[in-house]
């Protein structure tokens, strides 16, 4: 059993500069400790803790108020998760946001929809949440080999207006309303974005944090692929909404020209390869974390293509949810798991059939997204304690 040290996250304390002033000061100014041991701690990097800082670091929490005596030191320390949907479930709150659509001539939101894809992909995230994948033997709250079953303490759902729908100045501000509430909610926390960017602008936000670029801005005049800020790229068709995206658009690069539409990825050579999408019979999903440890703090992507890869990547969650696991880039308190999953459909498979099917089958093939593409694009300085 492996843990984390959860300062950051009784603090309230987050890799934002521009959020956090004075905090290692003021923990220096009150312990004593040394500045870059603060620091550290901070970021769960400290390979260990004398005994003498610890309690240092409980009169800080006790008297500023953070936490009461008789919970520490044991609420600085957290269990790591040990597979996906551990992860998720160790989490005290867990927030699902859904785009939303609506006819666009009807100036309420009473006949707004989500659509049924999303709805399926949103069960099975609760189910997987609910029983570990369905590994879990015993009921909330008892045992099991030894542990406590982990489980969510509070669920909440939030919807975001699909772009499109409304104006666009209305689309970003309830998704940034949404996502900055997600970001100022103290203590262990998680957000799941359902949909890709042409449905939840939440995914947008999502991934322009992860990689420190400015949200709801195309790339698509990059010199180079190699220049995007996502290791990733969704290909609008051309009957889509296009809205600018730092994850999106119609093509990879000035040079590199993508007529395909669907999901492209970074290979490990640097070059880009096509995922699927839009090519009848190969279908592409999208599973994209960022799990920073010592904030407790875990923001996902669940994307398919489309409605039909949604479906697959929904039974794909509940039957070999170990591929996205463990995260493709770990380093100190930083989990990143990036993963595109292939879907080839068979020659005979009539899709007007399996339209409302919920267990729908396509041969499946997960790619993990090499580390090198997602390090280089992290920025250190984007994350930096």
């Amino acid at each position: 059993m492996r843990y984390a040290f959860r300062l950051a996250e009784l603090l309230g304390h987050t890799p934002d500069r521009r959020k956090r002033p004075g905090t290692i000061k003021a923990i220096v100014e009150y312990t004593g400790l040394d500045r870059h041991q603060v620091a550290a701690l901070l970021k769960n990097e400290a390979k260990y803790i004398p005994i003498e800082a610890l309690s240092r670091l409980c009169d800080y929490l006790i008297e500023h108020g953070y936490a009461r005596a008789e919970e520490l030191p044991g609420a600085l320390f957290a269990v790591t998760p040990e597979n996906f949907w551990e992860m998720l479930a160790r989490r005290s709150r867990l927030e699902i946001c859904v785009g939303v659509r609506k006819p666009p001539d009807d100036e309420t939101a009473d006949t707004a929809w989500i659509v049924a894809s999303d709805s399926v992909l949103a069960g099975e995230v609760l189910n997987g949440v609910s029983t570990l994948g369905g590994t879990a033997k015993a009921v909330s709250g008892k045992k099991m080999g030894g542990k406590e079953v982990p489980h969510i303490e509070h669920l909440r759902q939030t919807l975001v207006w699909s772009p499109g729908t409304m104006a666009t100045e209305q689309v970003h501000a309830r998704s940034q309303t949404v996502y900055d509430d997600f970001s100022e909610m103290n203590g262990d926390k998680a957000m799941i974005s359902l949909g890709s960017v042409k449905s939840n602008p939440t995914v947008e936000l999502v991934l322009a944090n992860a990689f420190g670029c400015d949200p709801f801005v195309s790339q698509d005049d990059v010199e180079k692929a190699s220049e995007r800020s996502c290791p990733f790229f969704l290909r609008y068709r051309d009957r889509d909404p296009h809205p600018p995206a730092c994850s999106a658009g119609k093509q990879l690069s000035k040079t590199e020209k993508s007529t395909e539409p669907g999901l492209y990825y970074e290979t490990a050579d640097g070059s880009w390869a096509f995922a699927g999408g839009a090519v009848p019979g190969r279908d592409a999903a999208l599973v994209f974390y960022i799990f920073r440890e010592s904030l407790g703090r875990l923001e996902m992507v669940l994307s398919g293509f489309s409605g039909r890869a949604t479906r697959l990547l929904a039974r794909t969650l509940a039957h070999r949810a170990e591929d996205f696991w463990p995260p493709t880039f770990h380093e100190n308190y930083l989990q990143v798991g990036a993963y595109l999953v292939q879907y080839e459909a068979d020659e005979d498979t009539d899709d007007s059939l399996d339209i409302l099917a919920t267990d729908t089958m396509a041969s499946a093939t997960v790619i993990a997204l090499p580390t090198e593409a997602i390090a280089k694009r992290l920025g250190k300085g984007h994350f930096a304690g």
